[in-house]
């Protein structure tokens, strides 16, 4: 049985000579149970609970990016590129938008005189006839537009040539729409005019009956006397 060392010491009462021995005896127990309590070692701490590792997190690879494509040489980068032909149609149709009446006509002579040395040339002379705004000269240039496109080795101006075909298709309409109008306003016109003079020539009419004068009307003569015959003689 252990000791129970929270438990205060005993003290013994004075005892008399011949019990001191028993008194020490005692001292000594008290001491050696003092000792034992604070030679005890202290409770040892609960072992710690194993850690239950984790399942490893399985990491995926990001794909691998798309190659970041190099800008495109341009034709000022490179000297030995060919210019865009829809760009070089594109930069001279806006400088024929910019032309004056007398400019924009020696351009279509010029034009047409190096009609055929290019495959851009007639759009370009298209590009000019349409701006006169004349029924003849925008037939002229739908015409130089289909030419193109019946072309194969235009194939690169096929697209900007079907956008022209469209464009001039709708404004040769619209100017035929026009004549329409400007014939039948014509005729209306002609119609007054005529209606105007057949106005006039009634209101002519009239004026020169106002203006004849009326017959005089003659007074009434005695009635004539008839003259008296030979005086009747008679029979023998």
């Amino acid at each position: 049985m252990q000791p129970d060392c929270n438990s205060p010491p005993r003290t013994t009462p004075s005892a008399t000579p011949a019990s001191r021995p028993l008194q020490w005896a005692a001292v000594l127990a008290t001491a050696l149970l003092t000792a034992a309590c604070a030679s005890r070692p202290a409770p040892a701490a609960p072992a710690p609970q194993p850690v239950q590792a984790l399942p490893p997190v399985r990491t995926e690879a990001p794909p691998p990016l798309p190659p970041v494509p190099l800008p495109s040489t341009t034709p000022a980068e490179s000297g030995n590129a060919a210019p865009d032909p829809v760009e070089q149609v594109l930069a001279d149709s806006d400088r024929i938008l910019r032309l004056s009446p007398a400019e924009l006509a020696r351009e279509i002579t010029r034009l047409s005189d190096v009609e055929e040395t290019s495959a851009d040339t007639p759009l370009l002379l298209a590009t000019a006839l349409a701006q006169t705004r004349q029924p003849v000269d925008t037939a002229r240039a739908l015409g130089l537009v289909q030419r193109v496109l019946a072309q194969p080795a235009s194939q690169a101006l096929h697209p900007l040539a079907r956008w022209m075909e469209s464009r001039l298709m709708q404004q040769r309409r619209m100017e035929e729409q026009l004549e329409r109008q400007t014939q039948q306003l014509r005729d209306a016109q002609r119609r007054i005019e005529q209606l105007n003079d057949r106005l006039e020539a009634v209101r002519a009419i009239e004026r020169s009956l106002t203006t004849r004068p009326a017959p005089s009307t003659a007074p009434a003569s005695a009635a004539p006397t008839v003259p008296a015959g030979p005086p009747r003689t008679g029979t023998p």
